[in-house]
């Protein structure tokens, strides 16, 4: 039996509005804050699922780490092929430092003996890629990133990766299996939920954990603000009749240099 974790992070949604709380410690969440999976994620539950397609008796989890509005995209796991969902719920919706998620997640992977661990390759809103690296050198196993094609020898003991470097290069591993993976964009095409795969997550209760205090590590970083980014540019709108408009921009091209 192959047993496979894949680490899902909720993520703010970019096509809603986002705007920063009071203390400027975090985003505001309230009825308007949309949330989503990570992206990157999906390609690397999707890869996840394939495998179990490819091989029998395999089991695939998602496990994420956040408050209790996390559980949504959990429950999207499922409807994406995940067997089960693991929430390790943490109180508060300000920032959630990669150690400590990867200490939560590492500590649960060690207790139920995963032959692979997936993360995408990295989180969207942070873009850190540090958690998958985290979490492998808190099991003390190895870890490729940026992986774009994986390969599983017969007797599941050996995975064999492609890994994206810079520059359009890629490199071959072979990797002992236990070991984990963090798995970059275009690997694959993320399926959509199927009708029934949608009601099965609806009924399919999730599993839902609380960190254990004694194997959180120490913090090692601390967010001092988040804040807009700087404007830059902005645009100029011309009031007036044709004629005026005309006049004003002939002004304005002037003034630059441009005429």
């Amino acid at each position: 039996m192959m047993k496979i974790l894949v680490c899902v992070k909720q993520v703010p949604d970019s096509e809603s509005p986002i705007e920063i709380d009071d203390a400027h410690q975090w985003i505001r969440v309230d009825d308007r804050a949309s949330y989503r999976m990570n992206r990157y994620d999906e390609y690397a539950l999707e890869e996840a699922v394939l495998i179990r397609e490819a091989f029998v008796d395999v089991t695939v989890d998602a496990i994420s780490v956040g408050p209790p509005h996390t559980a949504t995209t959990l429950k999207k796991s499922l409807e994406k092929g995940a067997d089960n969902g693991i929430h390790v719920l943490i109180e508060g919706n300000g920032y959630c430092p990669p150690l400590l998620v990867a200490a939560c997640i590492a500590d649960f992977a060690r207790q139920n003996g995963y032959d692979l661990i997936f993360t995408g390759v990295m989180a969207e809103d942070d873009m850190q890629c540090q958690t998958g690296p985290l979490i492998a050198a808190r099991l003390g196993i190895p870890c490729a990133v940026s992986v774009m094609k994986e390969s599983i020898n017969t007797k599941n003991t050996a995975i064999t990766v492609d890994c994206e470097l810079e520059g359009g290069i890629s490199e071959t591993i072979i990797l002992p299996i236990p070991s984990l993976l963090t798995i970059q964009s275009g690997i694959n095409r993320p399926r959509y939920p199927s009708l029934s795969s949608v009601l099965r997550a609806k009924e399919q209760a999730l599993i839902q954990l609380s960190p254990d205090p004694s194997f959180l590590p120490v913090a090692t970083e601390r967010l001092v603000s988040i804040s807009y980014p700087e404007q830059l540019l902005k645009g100029t709108i011309i009031e007036g009749t044709p004629e005026e408009k005309a006049e004003k921009l002939l002004g304005i091209l002037h003034e630059k240099s441009l005429l």
